[in-house]
């Protein structure tokens, strides 16, 4: 169970790094701005400074996840799976955060929290039985 949490850990990671690139380095091209309902390249400009802090932010958590899986990997359980945890905990709130705020973004909550679901589920089960 422990290599599952860890690969869904680092799919979740992956997948941050990804919005990472569309929100901090491709924010105004029209795919981009398709995929977060960003109607105009107009918006788009305004909303760049923020957009791209944020991609920063889910930046962050992947690398903390990532730092945690390697650190798990090389014997450092303790200070690995509480990086793991700290990552992927904070990727889930704030999928969470995104749907109680506005419920119509549930799909992309999905997106955004389903894989940090399923790896601390997987983890925290793997921690129990060991």
């Amino acid at each position: 169970m422990l290599i599952v949490g860890l690969l869904l850990a680092a799919l979740a990671a992956a997948f941050h790094v990804f919005i990472f690139v569309l929100e901090s380095v491709r924010w105004t091209e029209p795919a981009t701005r398709k995929v977060f309902g960003v109607a105009s390249e107009a918006d788009a400009e305004v909303t760049k400074p923020l957009a791209f802090n944020q991609g920063f932010y889910n930046l962050f958590l992947a690398i903390a996840a990532l730092l945690g899986i390697v650190l798990m990997l090389s014997g450092q359980a303790t200070v690995g799976l509480t990086l793991i945890f700290t990552g992927v905990g904070m990727m889930l709130a704030a999928a969470l955060v995104l749907v109680l705020s506005n419920p119509k973004m549930a799909r992309s909550a999905l997106l955004q929290g389903g894989l940090p679901l399923l790896a601390v589920i997987a983890l925290a089960v793997a921690v129990a039985i060991s």
